[in-house]
Formats: structure tokens, C-alpha cells, sequence
């Protein structure tokens, strides 16, 4: 077994590598671009080797430089993660020319497999089902174009050395072939080194679904079920969950035959993916193969009790599989959730800045329920535009997907995050969608639930009882701290109970408070049936904690808690509102304030993200129509077009492709 590896990424995955090399006794190194001087995999390695500026480009895609880290760190073993060099071959090649031994596939296996025009030509040789679609060289946009119409619309556009989303576009018309196509050859320019794309059909209304594999130098491969992986956006996936809702036992098997045949067919020897696009009917289709570890693997780790990364390294030092395909079982269920820093009430665009606060979910097995948590960030971290924007992956795991999916809500509700914007209210938001629970799902699920994008879901019903029994326990605490402070008691217990005015946005809610022991009971005034009936909250929270957590009529529940103006902001289950708790006669007052109003903007086109110009489309004085193109906008590693919202005249521009602009700074103006 191998003394030392270096693990040639940065963040989560390079963390998570780290911990399992930890309990097999490997000592391991990390390498770091100037960007990453403080990260967490750097400071969790036993060893660190800085390799270069920011870019990726110019640090962790230089295969010199990682091959030199590992001469100055004497490491036996690389282990690429993934994304980056992990499905390169000519990395493994030149570790091997150094004497250094790569933890993944052999070379031949990733020519074959990671290039995906010539993993579709494999699979199809190898008997598997794939998409109809051209395979050859693309030449320019028009042969783009004659492509598609022969294919039959919608097609996806694919880059040939792609993944994470990247380099992808679906297209419906012509014009939009030409568009998809510039932008995803640009994009896998940028990311990958490569600009090859192909084009293949894109099946309606399909579902994404994977199958691990995993395979020794001995010739044995076996499969460890499945992952569905159908919520996405813009092709990136956003949750996953193993098994799939979907399957039934005779389509994971035939499914896991075809792809343990299609890994002995390129004599694959360490951990890889076989991706197929389903349809409803349980119809799959081969679409392409990641000869490396996914970001998705810890669901199977959780449902199979399989350390991945541990018998990743295993493989590359030699030995055999210990398990056959007969010893393979799923137990429960597990959901991954990615926590990534992205506004989702702006169209998700990327967020950079300060962790400011960083308090993820305690990491725990209680009971029958996992939570896991992998991330590579830590408080007072920053998240740059030169990397992708993942923060964190959430997982649960539980005796059954019900049991999965509410302890993952729990968890989403416990992960409090401030100083960037970030998507976990919308993750909380999926938690509790009807549709998701029902298992109705479709890689077109969040275009088609959240068609106008994702906007603040005001609470209502059942939460925002919950809510406002919450910030009247949270005022009683306050209360209470104020008073003795104050030295008001006197030796006297705290009481400052009667009746409460709680506003969730100015919504008025009626309660009674008092406490018993340990225990705070509220009772709605107004509430309809549930008028005068006791709730009883039991937490330690004090104040200056982010996060309530405790119990609401014996039910766990967890809320964050942020300080705002004559109150504060709580969020749960998606939910996000300001809330502010009055005595009556400050109720009275608060009535008759004025509501301010939010400043207009005006005819201004404002950057909705920290990003680079890449290139301004118009110019001054010219008439443009609602929906043409105005600028494209870089940010970690993808490409956003804003367009023209209506008609209008543009006035004047204010930004010059290649500047790098901060949110909300002016693009340009319309007369």
C-alpha cells in the first residue's frame, strides 16, 4: 500500500479524499493555486505544494507542475479527483514516465471512454443502446445546423471532453444551433483545452440516470446500483438520490449488465460512471461514460456501505475487488443535495465573496438517519470567480426515501450560510415539493415547476404558524436576557408573557405566550380551528446562536435566525421573512407607519453577477428587440447572455468587453 498520494484538486473533493487516505494511514499532499493559499484541503494535508496563479489554466491543469509537486513531495500516488486533469490521458502517462502510480483507469480505458463521441462508438460496438445523433467532426455552425435538421429537433450540443454542464446547450431551431454551438465550443475551450462538440438527439421529457461501476486489474468489475440524478439546471445537477425512484429490480439489472459489459469491453480497473438517459416508459439509453469518481458518489457510498475513494486506491495499489456482484446490496436511501454560491432569486447567478459565517449541519448517525456533509470551505473562506462555485454537498441517508428526504430538510434548515448568496433556500424549497416527493421527475422538472425562475416563497398555513410561534419564543428569550441585563427582576422569575402582535412582512398574527419550565407555549388568538389550543417549543437557543433548533409540539425543527432593524429574519423549508414581534400598544404604533417603497433602477441594464465582459453585442443608438442578445457575462468557467427584456434605444454603454465588472455595476443604459 502506498505511503503517500497527492491529491491533484482543490476543494470538497480534495478534502474528502484526504479524510479517507487519513483512516488508511496514507499520509497525503495537497496542491494549491495562489487563489487557494488558506483553503481547507491545504491546511487538512500533511503537506502542501503551491503550483501557480489562480487560473486554472495556469495551475491545476499543468500537468508539469503536478508532476513536479509529486518529485518534491515524494508522493508514490495521484489521485486526480475530478473534473480538471482526472480524465486526461496523457496525465496518467506522464505519472507514469515519472515513476508515479494514477488512482483511476488506465490510460487506454479514459481514451476510450472519456473522449464521448468515441465512448458512444464503443458502447454501440459493445451492443449497448445509445441516442441517435452525429458523431463525426463538426466543421462550423452551418454543418452545425444540417446536422440538426437531419437529426429532428430538440438536440442536445454536447463538448466532446465535457462534463459538470459545461459546454452544453439544448437547441429547438436553427438559430439556435448556431448560438448553442459557438457558446459550448467557447465553453469547452475554456474549461477543458478542447473544442470538439457533438450533437445528439435530445429525448423528451427524459430522466438521468447512472450506474456505477467498479473494476479491479484483475478483470473484475461488478456495479453498485444506480443514482438518479433528473433534477437539474442549465444541465448541471442540483440533487441526486439513490436508487431511482424510477427503477424497478429487472432495469437496474439489465441497465447494470450493459454497463459491467461496456467497463470489460475498455478492461476498466478502477472506480467509473456509465450514464443513461431514461424515459418514463423505464426505455434507456447509453449516453456517455466519466472515467473518474462523480460528484454524486456518496449516495452509493451510503446505500452500499462502499468507500469509493478507499477502494479507488486499493485498486491502483494492486489489489483484487473484496467484494463480487452477489455481495452488492442497497440499504435505505440517500439524497444529495449541492450547496452552491449562486443567488437563486437572481436566475442563480454565481455569487463571490467572504464566508462571513459558515455553520453547516452537524455531521451525524442517530438512529436509522445519516447526515454527511462534504465540503471544502471553511468561515471566514472566500469563494472566487476562478473555480467552480460548489460549497458544499449535502447528503442524508435513511430507511426509506420519505425518511431521506425529511432529514435532509432538516438539514438544508440547519445550514447557515452569510456574507455570499446561496441557493439552499430553493434546495429547501425541492425538499418540499409535491412533484419531487411523488418521484415524478425529468430533467426538465425545475424549468418546468419554476418557469419564471425562483422567487421568495411568502409562508403561509402550516409554516407560517410555525414561524410565528417561533419568533415569539425567540422574543420571550430576548426579552428575558434584556431584563435581566437590565437588572429589572430582582430576584424575581422572568414572566413577560400576554398576548403578542407577530408580522411575518406586515401579515399579523395574534398569539398568547407564557413559559413553563423549560418550555415556551404559545396560543393563537386568530387562528381559525386551531384558536386557543397550546404549542409547545423546547430549545437551548440563546441569542446570538444562527440557528433556532428544538422541538414544536415534540417535532424537530430547525430555523436561522438573522438580526435585522427592530427585529429579525427567519428562514425554514424555503421560506425567508422578516419578522418582528410588538406588544399590543407597539402594534398599535407599528400600524400607522408608512411602507417604503424600493428605488427604480430605471432603463439600465445592471451586471447580475461578479464576472468578466466578455463581449458587448450592441451599440449606441441602436434599436433593439425584447430578447436579443446585449452582453455575455464569464463566470466560474460558464458564459451568461443577457438579453433585452422589451424594445427599446440604447443610450449609452458604460462597460468594454474584457473589464471585470461587481454586481450591479452598470452595463449600459436604454433612451
Amino acid at each position: 500500500m502506498f505511503k503517500r498520494i497527492l491529491i491533484a484538486n482543490r476543494g470538497e473533493i480534495a478534502c474528502r479524499i484526504i479524510r479517507s487516505a487519513r483512516r488508511m494511514g496514507i499520509e497525503t499532499v495537497a496542491v494549491y493555486s495562489e487563489a487557494d493559499h488558506d483553503a481547507l484541503h491545504v491546511v487538512m494535508a500533511d503537506e502542501a505544494v503551491p503550483i501557480g496563479p489562480p487560473p486554472a489554466a495556469e495551475s491545476y491543469l499543468v500537468i508539469e507542475k503536478i508532476v513536479e509537486a509529486c518529485r518534491k513531495s515524494g508522493a508514490e500516488a495521484v489521485h486526480p479527483g475530478y473534473g480538471f486533469l482526472s480524465e486526461r490521458a496523457e496525465f496518467p502517462r506522464a505519472l507514469a514516465d515519472a515513476g508515479v502510480v494514477f488512482i483511476g483507469p488506465n490510460p487506454g480505458a479514459i481514451a476510450a471512454m472519456g473522449d464521448k463521441i468515441e465512448s458512444k462508438k464503443a458502447a454501440t460496438k459493445a451492443g449497448v443502446s445509445t441516442v441517435p445523433g452525429f458523431l463525426g467532426v463538426i466543421e462550423d455552425d452551418r454543418h452545425a445546423v444540417k446536422i440538426a435538421g437531419e437529426i429532428g429537433y430538440p438536440v442536445m450540443i454536447k463538448a466532446s471532453a465535457g462534463g459538470g454542464g459545461k459546454g452544453m446547450r439544448i437547441a429547438h431551431s436553427s438559430a439556435q444551433v448556431v448560438e448553442g454551438f459557438n457558446l459550448a465550443k467557447t465553453e469547452a475551450k475554456a474549461s477543458f483545452g478542447d473544442d470538439r462538440v457533438f450533437i445528439e438527439k435530445f429525448i423528451v421529457d427524459p430522466r438521468h440516470i447512472e450506474i456505477q461501476v467498479l473494476g479491479d486489474k484483475h478483470g473484475n468489475v461488478i456495479h453498485l446500483g444506480e443514482r438518479e440524478c433528473s433534477i437539474q439546471r442549465r444541465n448541471q445537477k442540483v440533487i441526486e438520490e439513490a436508487p431511482s425512484p424510477l427503477l424497478d429490480e429487472v432495469t437496474r439489472r439489465r441497465m447494470g449488465e450493459q454497463a459491467v459489459a461496456l467497463a470489460k469491453a475498455v478492461n476498466y480497473d478502477s472506480a467509473g460512471t456509465i450514464e443513461f438517459v431514461a424515459g418514463q416508459d423505464k426505455s434507456f439509453y447509453f449516453l456517455e461514460m466519466n472515467t473518474r469518481l462523480q460528484v454524486e458518489h456518496p449516495v452509493t457510498e451510503l446505500i452500499t456501505g462502499i468507500d469509493l475513494v478507499e477502494q479507488m486506491i486499493r485498486i491502483a495499489a494492486g489489489e483484487k475487488l473484496p467484494i463480487a456482484q452477489k455481495d452488492v446490496t442497497l440499504t435505505g436511501w440517500a439524497i444529495e443535495s449541492r450547496v452552491y454560491a449562486e443567488d437563486p432569486f437572481r436566475n442563480f447567478l454565481p455569487s463571490i465573496g467572504r464566508l462571513v459565517k459558515y455553520r453547516p449541519p452537524a455531521e451525524a448517525s442517530q438512529g436509522n438517519v445519516t447526515v454527511r456533509n462534504d465540503t471544502g470551505v471553511c468561515e471566514g473562506g472566500e469563494i472566487t470567480v476562478h473555480y467552480d462555485p460548489m460549497i458544499a454537498k449535502l447528503v442524508t441517508h435513511g430507511p426509506s426515501r420519505v425518511a431521506a428526504i425529511e432529514a435532509h430538510a432538516q438539514a438544508l434548515d440547519a445550514f447557515y450560510i452569510d456574507g455570499i448568496r446561496h441557493n439552499i433556500p430553493f434546495l429547501s424549497t425541492l425538499m418540499g415539493h409535491a412533484r419531487w416527493r411523488a418521484g415524478n421527475l425529468s430533467t426538465g422538472f425545475i424549468a418546468e415547476e419554476f418557469p419564471k425562475g425562483f422567487t421568495a416563497r411568502a409562508p403561509e398555513g402550516e409554516i407560517a404558524r410555525r414561524l410565528a410561534a417561533v419568533a415569539a419564543a425567540i422574543d420571550h428569550v430576548l426579552g428575558e436576557r434584556k431584563r435581566r441585563i437590565s437588572g429589572q427582576l430582582n430576584g424575581r422569575p422572568v414572566t413577560r408573557e400576554g398576548r403578542r402582535a407577530v408580522w411575518l412582512d406586515r401579515d399579523e398574527i395574534l398569539l398568547d405566550i407564557s413559559r413553563d419550565g423549560d418550555t415556551i407555549i404559545v396560543c393563537f388568538v386568530d387562528a381559525g380551528e386551531g384558536a386557543g389550543k397550546a404549542h409547545r417549543l423546547l430549545s437551548r437557543w440563546v441569542p446570538g446562536q444562527p440557528v433556532w433548533q428544538g422541538t414544536l409540539d415534540g417535532h424537530p425543527i430547525a430555523v436561522q435566525v438573522r438580526p435585522i432593524a427592530n427585529g429579525f429574519r427567519l428562514a425554514h423549508q424555503g421560506c425567508e421573512v422578516a419578522i418582528n414581534v410588538f406588544t399590543e400598544t407597539e402594534a398599535a404604533a407599528a400600524r400607522l407607519m408608512p411602507v417604503v417603497s424600493a428605488a427604480d433602477n430605471g432603463k439600465k441594464l445592471l451586471c447580475p453577477m461578479p464576472g468578466l465582459v466578455v463581449s458587448i453585442a450592441v451599440t449606441e443608438g441602436q434599436e433593439v428587440k425584447a430578447g436579443e442578445t446585449l452582453a455575455i457575462i464569464e463566470a466560474m468557467k460558464m458564459q451568461n447572455v443577457l438579453r433585452a427584456e422589451q424594445d427599446g434605444t440604447v443610450k449609452a454603454i458604460a462597460a468594454v468587453p474584457g473589464a471585470t465588472l461587481a454586481v450591479d455595476a452598470l452595463i449600459l443604459e436604454f433612451a
